[in-house]
């Protein structure tokens, strides 16, 4: 697996909070979508669909779209 790139907040705040979060799944979400959305500030919502969670992960990366921010199961998506 390569080096993916992280906010302090996703490292510090993020994986703290959601210890289950893998990083495999959020390169995947990266690599392979369900969904891209641009959000208003230029950051970059990532749907995956996660079978370990039975539910879709959200992985928010900054402008980049490469430096993962955020990621959080995905209560309400709808692909």
């Amino acid at each position: 697996m390569i080096e993916i790139p992280t906010t302090d907040y996703f490292r510090n705040d993020v994986l703290i909070k959601r210890p289950y979060i893998r990083l495999v799944w959020c390169q995947s979400a990266l690599l392979n979508p369900v969904r891209r959305e641009i959000q208003d500030d230029g950051r970059i919502r990532h749907w995956v669909f996660v079978s370990e969670l039975n539910r879709y992960l959200r992985v928010v990366t900054l402008e980049d779209g490469v430096t993962i921010h955020n990621a959080f199961p995905d209560r309400r998506f709808k692909p």
